[in-house]
């Protein structure tokens, strides 16, 4: 027995939002909700979850417009690395860029730090600190499973002009940090398909093995 990862593509930017759920137990953490709250709070709810966590990968709209919504409704305590904390506190300003409706935050944040091991029932999900996309962004680790937000996605990377990215960061994060977790690891992104760390490494065209060599 261990976790179960249940994805939902949810809004206008296709946004993965994640439930992760201990078999034994039926707790679960609830990854990136940027729309459609009501579909994951349905959900929770069909299933009878027991919600511990809100996570957020990085504190950009699309992952994080709705997590105030879902607390209320399910509860749970909220968590983010500090370093995107003025994205979280700029949410509104976020929203305007993107002609998007002003969301509220939640009240209060727990703080998370790389090599934080979180519980979740009788499992654990590790924080690794992996910014480039973000000052503060982190992706969960469960044994093979990565869930890394925008930092990675099959074929491409995530982009780094908004506020705080930096695509030299984001480089670094990726060779240094993730592919040398192994590349049977599962990376499960906040856009787009599944993947793995071994067919990014080979075949990224942005960060993969052959950049620079041609």
């Amino acid at each position: 027995m261990g976790l179960i990862s249940q994805s939902f593509v949810l809004g206008p930017f296709a946004t993965n939002a994640y439930l992760v759920t201990c078999e034994d137990t039926r707790e679960t953490a609830i990854i990136d909700v940027g729309f459609e709250a009501e579909r994951m709070v349905e959900e929770v709810r069909r299933q009878q979850l027991q919600v511990r966590y809100l996570l957020n990968t990085h504190a950009h709209y699309d992952h994080i417009a709705m997590m105030a919504v879902v607390q209320r409704e399910l509860g749970g305590t909220y968590w983010l690395h500090p370093a995107d904390r003025f994205l979280l506190e700029g949410l509104p300003q976020q929203g305007a860029a993107f002609g998007l409706p002003p969301q509220r935050a939640p009240e209060e944040v727990h703080e998370l730090f790389d090599g934080q091991q979180i519980p979740l029932g009788h499992q654990r999900l590790e924080v690794i600190h992996t910014p480039g996309h973000s000052p503060g962004s982190v992706t969960f680790r469960w044994n093979d499973w990565l869930w890394v937000g925008d930092v990675l996605f099959a074929g491409s990377i995530g982009r780094t002009d908004l506020p705080g990215g930096s695509f030299d960061t984001l480089f670094e994060t990726i060779r240094h940090r993730l592919f040398p977790l192994g590349d049977d690891l599962r990376v499960l992104p906040g856009h787009g398909p599944e993947t793995t760390l071994g067919v990014e490494r080979r075949t990224n065209p942005f960060v993969g093995d052959g950049v620079g060599l041609a």
